[in-house]
């Protein structure tokens, strides 16, 4: 959660609580501040356990991380050992690091190291006229 504060940040957020609040009353002050968030993690996980009972025994395995849309698409991509789309073995054939220091600007004609087969890719439909859209946006996906 917090793992892009470094060293410096915390040693100015130490310093700023002891010159806001003073040395004899910031023991105090983490301690309320540590019993809230006690609370709020129990009331949450609380809250959790009458959602799970409330759906049913069907839901009681329902991970609430699973609602996170990072966490959802990288299932739903990736899977459990399912893969009805074939994206494991094309991730598996592309060697993504090369790809990405060999491809970059710079003038660098070096190509990655693992090549990808594109005859089962999907049809593509016809061919656009002259100065037709298509018909999404491939900046937007």
């Amino acid at each position: 959660m917090f793992g892009d504060i470094g060293g410096l940040e915390v040693v100015t957020v130490i310093v700023m609580a002891i010159v806001i609040f003073g040395p004899d009353k910031l023991p105090k002050l983490i301690q309320d501040t540590m019993g809230f968030i006690r609370k709020v993690r129990s009331f949450a996980d609380s809250a959790k356990e009458d959602i799970r009972s409330e759906l049913g025994p069907e839901f009681q395995n329902f991970d609430f991380e699973d609602l996170n849309p990072k966490t959802f698409v990288r299932k739903q991509l990736i899977g459990d050992g399912d893969d009805p789309l074939g994206l494991k073995d094309l991730k598996d054939s592309v060697d993504i690091k090369s790809a990405l220091n060999g491809g970059g600007t710079g003038g660098s004609t070096r190509t990655p190291s693992a090549s990808v087969d594109f005859s089962k890719a999907a049809d593509p439909g016809p061919a656009l006229a002259a100065g037709e859209r298509p018909p999404f946006d491939p900046d937007a996906t």
